[in-house]
């Protein structure tokens, strides 16, 4: 589907070269690369906030505001090309709150490629970051305004139709579109994105990147024209910590300086928009674990109306701490849908984890799909000599084929982990598909967890693809008090496997518990079984309650050393932070898991009214597009007024009610055992075969449309001049023929 896209929009780039400015520049495609780096050099995807016109008939391709001489075009263009459209302003605004931020684009673009009295679709496209997770889109056109909204799934009759691909959706994991539909030449749109997304965290620094790089081709061919670029950060890390801010990519201006809290801003007239991601690093300055609890009420339309909670841990200065020797069994998928790109990737990244292993840490390789292979039936060290002949091993036997069956390969793990209480024992299971039994593997890992040493084992997933189910696995990180993690696009599986194993292999403090909280009722924390701490990833535990909470909050756990740790945190009300909406993604998340495990209908109608409180999506939501028409009124005047031209001009603007036109599904899904059992590889989605009216439809479409598409003179011409002699005179043949018989046919009527 991107791959498609991606050539739409170069279909696109290529059409625009009809429009004329006049003495201003042409709108002009990038110079092509060659054809062996174009996959490395260039790329058509966004890589910020874009509008793209939706051409199917290139005649309406012209300057809605200088008509040009157009040479006649023939056929059509299919699938649609995509063209750019040219963006009049920007503005940024991010907020950032403990490790989330929100992000609020608004931006002008013009439809500058189509004739004034024709209109087509538009396709928005939205990049996000780390995690993103789209909020809401808002347009603005002449006479109608267009929103996204989301809807539980119970009221989703009669509410439009459903959308296709081309309608909207996610082009990418983290790349949102959506099509406005039928917008005139020349009309401006106003668009808000709205979405949130992660920061990434490392030994104390967090880094904020958004897609903010805008191609030269969406530049107004005006050079009188205003672009103006405005960006406004607000960071509000944590109350009682001190941030330093380091390095940013745009010329920020500080505009405040707190205690917890930096603001800066940036507005300028620019010749071209910005050419590289917005990004923005700070730290945490701390040498040891800081942290607090942050309290809020719950506001009247909250679908849970006890009080809410969040504990943070920030892990401090990774130079004072000691990390816990390891021990890591690594349970890897290799069933026929894993070939190709998975499998390799999945090998290169486990080697790659594998070489960073210290001698005095154990390891484990099991590969599986009907049956299970071992490396070895023991826990190796992790010495030079070792990690050469599990990577021979790997190049080996990692032959993708086969079934899956993730029960045995994860019992044959737990027994290989030792019951020492030096080291934490890390099962990494990395797959990409569904299994029938996955309640019955979750119940098995309970028992068999609960029933280990002072340190069980944690258990690390990572889910490739959209035909593994998500919150199985997710379930399974939560029993196993590790984290899942997901990789639903190929290209990322190196990247999110060598980022899990990071956390994995940097844990300085386990066996994490709350003292103090005996006195409150309905007391409920996300996730049930709280994770290890990490110098890779800060710590953030969310729950609900009824009761007083205490002044203060007890931590304690197991630090690498083995020793004991203990630490008060300060308990203190969230005045500028909103805790509920940082905290709605993950709650739903992990209570999406607890629903599918338990198979609660009440809990899943919970997480549907969560969701569209706060604009989250999930599996129990969709999203539909809103339309709203504004129909001009005019005041109601006498025919007195009107005859002495004395009649009140003033109009006001009146609102038709809201109109669903389509209906989106979001959500990744509970897996597919039916792709899983037939080995589908990640991202190729299965389609039942067409009926034979579709068949001759499709057939008839593609014969025809491209020979009469073909038949402009420049393309005759090129196509002639490819033909063979002896393909020459047998065409001349059967035209001189045609011509015969329609001159007897003529003769024939005549007499």
């Amino acid at each position: 589907m991107a791959e498609a896209f991606e050539a739409a929009v170069e279909d696109g780039l290529r059409l625009s070269k009809r429009i004329y400015f006049g003495k201003d520049r042409a709108v002009s495609p990038p110079k092509q690369a060659i054809a062996m780096e174009r996959e490395d050099v260039h790329s058509y995807l966004p890589a910020s906030p874009m509008i793209y016109a939706v051409i199917g008939d290139p005649a309406i391709v012209d300057n809605p505001d200088i008509p040009s001489y157009q040479p006649h075009v023939h056929g059509r263009c299919d699938p649609p090309a995509l063209i750019p459209l040219q963006m009049n302003g920007i503005s940024l605004e991010v907020d950032c709150y403990l490790d989330t931020a929100f992000i609020t684009v608004t931006g002008s673009w013009r439809l500058h490629c189509v004739m004034g009295s024709r209109s087509c679709d538009c396709r928005l496209a939205v990049p996000m970051g780390e995690q993103g997770s789209i909020l809401g889109v808002k347009v603005e056109v002449p006479r109608k305004s267009y929103s996204t909204q989301l809807i539980a799934l119970d009221n989703e009759r009669d509410t439009g139709k459903m959308a296709n691909i081309e309608d909207g959706g996610f082009l990418k994991p983290h790349i949102f579109t959506l099509t406005i539909p039928q917008v005139d030449g020349g009309t401006n749109l106003s668009v808000q994105f709205s979405w949130s997304q992660k920061l990434l965290y490392s030994n104390g620094q967090l880094t904020l990147k958004i897609p903010f790089n805008f191609p030269k081709y969406v530049t107004p061919a005006g050079k009188k024209i205003s672009k103006r670029e405005k960006i406004q950060l607000n960071v509000n890390a944590a109350p009682g910590t001190e941030v330093l801010s380091k390095t940013c990519s745009h010329p920020l201006k500080e505009l405040q300086r707190q205690a917890g809290k930096l603001a800066f801003s940036y507005e300028s007239e620019v010749l071209t928009w910005s050419s590289s991601d917005f990004f923005f690093t700070y730290t945490i300055f701390s040498s040891y674990t800081v942290g607090s609890v942050l309290l809020n009420s719950p506001s009247l339309l909250d679908v849970d109306q006890r009080d809410m909670f969040c504990c943070y841990l920030f892990p401090g200065d990774q130079l004072n701490g000691k990390i816990f020797r390891k021990e890591l069994v690594f349970v890897v998928d290799i069933s026929g849908s894993m070939r190709g790109k998975p499998i390799d990737d999945t090998k290169n990244a486990l080697v790659a984890a594998l070489s960073k292993l210290d001698p005095e840490d154990l390891f484990g390789v099991i590969a599986f799909n009907d049956e299970t292979y071992l490396f070895s039936s023991s826990l190796t060290p992790a010495t030079v000599e070792a990690i050469e002949n599990v990577t021979q091993w790997i190049n080996l036997n990692f032959i993708a084929g086969g079934g899956t069956n993730i029960l045995l390969p994860l019992n044959q793990a737990i027994g290989m982990l030792s019951n020492s209480s030096n080291s934490i024992p890390i099962i990494f299971l990395i797959t990409d598909g569904s299994v029938e039994d996955e309640r019955h593997i979750c119940d098995s890992m309970k028992s068999r967890l609960t029933n280990q040493s002072k340190v069980y084992p944690r258990i690390y997933t990572l889910g490739i693809g959209s035909f593994c189910n998500h919150y199985f696995l997710r379930m399974l990180a939560i029993i196993g008090r590790g984290y899942h993690d997901v990789a639903i696009d190929a290209d990322s599986i190196e990247a999110q496997i060598g980022r899990l194993f990071a956390t994995a292999t940097s844990i300085f403090l386990a066996n994490i518990t709350f003292e103090g909280l005996d006195n409150l009722d309905d007391f409920e924390v996300f996730p049930s079984r709280i994770p290890d701490l990490s110098f890779e990833s800060p710590l953030i535990i969310s729950g609900r309650y009824r009761g007083s909470f205490p002044e203060t909050l007890k931590v304690k756990g197991i630090l690498g050393d083995i020793s004991n740790f203990s630490l008060d945190l300060r308990v203190q009300v969230a005045k500028d932070i909103p805790i509920d909406k940082i905290l709605a993604k993950q709650q739903i998340e992990l209570l999406t898991a607890q629903a599918w495990y338990s198979e609660n209908k009440e809990l899943e109608e919970k997480i549907a009214k969560m969701s569209v409180r706060n604009s989250v999506v999930s599996e129990y939501a969709h999203m539909i597009l809103l339309e709203t028409e504004r129909v001009r009124k005019g005041s109601e005047s006498t025919s007195a007024q009107q005859f002495s031209g004395k009649a009140d001009s003033h109009r006001t603007e009146d609102s038709k009610p809201q109109k669903i036109i389509r209906v989106y599904k979001l959500g990744i899904g509970f897996g597919n055992l039916n792709a899983t059992v037939e080995n589908s590889r990640p991202g190729y989605e299965e389609k039942g075969p067409p009926d034979a009216g579709e068949i001759f439809v499709k057939a008839a479409s593609n014969c025809c449309g491209k020979l009469f598409g073909r038949c402009c003179c420049m393309c005759c011409i090129q196509c002639c001049s490819r033909m063979n002699d002896q393909c020459s005179i047998a065409l001349t043949q059967l035209c001189g023929a045609l011509a015969c018989l329609g001159c007897a046919a003529c003769c024939d009527g005549r007499d």
